[in-house]
């Protein structure tokens, strides 16, 4: 069984192209022409060379000692927090800058819920001197002040979703109409590994970067490349699909997907989508999707802006689908207090939505000698205001 995506753009019964007629020709473009340019030996060797002198690549495999003691087993962190901007999500903007660039795009459209994405697209628009503007769900932009500052300061146009949640699936949602407005001049730059094919592939593919280095760092520090766990946050999934990617053919790696289960998985107020989603197209992909008895989208919740979507991208609908991955609720309760306790164990303050991947450590028995590799995805600034409002501080 394969879990990588196939010639047409599916993986097992998820993914594909559900698109207006309008977007064909934009996505069509991308689709004939993103395995061919970014094979190219000029594109590689500038998204290379930019990972490492710009972004700051390869990460650190930490090994978080103090927690290792606690829980008796091997804990290693993936710190994609150290990248330039703070989290994974540049990995993907440098990757899509440069093939919007071989494709003639000048005018460059995001969407963002937490804010990392849209930084990090701003950032590199502004390295590359194009036009950025990132759509924002009106909420996202009051939780997420500092993200919005910032990427008004690198020089994009920030504008609020005002309609449904206000949420990232509503900033999606426009960015998608800008695109069908604007199709000759603009690239749409996704943040995750949702949207129609190519996307979900593409953004797993330049997130990749971080199960590669996983690899090399683990052979030099234990001696095998494989881990016996990975763990990851999922949202959309574009830091997951990242830290899976090189081990979904290797079996005896377990893959542990963790989601946000806001107030309880049954409460009305979650994004527990493994747990709740039924079959469904959004954003242009069929995948496993929140909705109401009648096929209504229904609104998440998080206490994490990032992991505040309704759906989940193909790759990880087709590896909870056929058990690749297992997948575990975390409540924002449990998330937020470990964010306070990998704070002031590990001296690592995470992002809200990566507190949610540590909080398994409470949930499932590791051996002693098992290798748990989690994936740091982002770092807490973004979310001070959330930690303070939540534990008065």
């Amino acid at each position: 069984m394969s879990f990588h995506v196939n010639e047409k753009g599916f993986y097992g019964n998820f993914g594909g192209a559900y698109i207006p007629e309008m977007l064909y020709p934009n996505v069509e473009e991308l689709r004939q022409n993103y395995l061919k340019i970014t094979a190219d030996k000029s594109f590689q060797k500038e998204f290379h060379e930019l990972l490492k002198d710009y972004v700051g690549r390869p990460t650190p495999l930490y090994f978080a000692e103090r927690l290792s003691k606690e829980y008796n087993t091997k804990i290693y962190l993936k710190r994609e927090d150290l990248c330039h901007t703070g989290a994974h999500k540049v990995n993907n903007t440098i990757g899509q800058i440069l093939l919007a660039k071989r494709l003639g795009k000048t005018r460059i459209i995001a969407e963002t819920g937490a804010g990392q994405h849209g930084v990090a697209t701003a950032t590199v628009c502004a390295l590359m001197g194009l036009q950025c503007i990132v759509y924002m769900g009106e909420i996202d932009i009051k939780r997420q002040a500092p993200n919005v500052a910032r990427m008004k300061m690198l020089g994009a146009e920030v504008r609020p979703a005002t309609s449904g949640s206000k949420t990232l699936k509503d900033a999606t949602n426009e960015a998608i109409r800008d695109w069908i407005n604007n199709p000759i001049d603009t690239y749409y730059i996704i943040g995750s590994v949702v949207g129609p094919h190519p996307y979900p592939d593409m953004v797993a593919r330049f997130q990749s970067v971080i199960s590669e280095e996983i690899k090399a760092q683990l052979l030099e520090k234990e001696g095998q490349e494989n881990p016996d766990y990975v763990i990851a946050c999922v949202g959309g999934g574009s830091n997951a699909a990242g830290t899976f990617y090189h081990f979904l053919d290797e079996k005896e790696v377990n893959i542990i997907a963790v989601e946000a289960a806001g107030k309880g998985i049954d409460s009305g107020e979650s994004a527990a989508t493994s747990a709740l989603g039924k079959i469904g197209i959004i954003h242009g992909s069929k995948t496993l999707l929140m909705q109401s008895p009648d096929g209504q989208i229904t609104e998440p919740y998080s206490i994490s802006a990032g992991l505040d979507y309704p759906g989940v991208g193909p790759m990880h609908a087709h590896l909870f689908e056929t058990k690749r991955a297992e997948f575990i609720s975390i409540t924002d309760d449990e998330a937020m207090n470990w964010g306070i306790k990998m704070s002031q164990t590990e001296g690592i303050i995470p992002a809200i939505e990566s507190a949610h991947a540590f909080a398994v450590l409470d949930k499932k028995k590791f051996k002693t000698a098992d290798i748990v590799v989690i994936n740091l995805s982002g770092r807490g600034d973004k979310d001070l205001n959330t930690y303070i409002d939540y534990f008065k501080l």
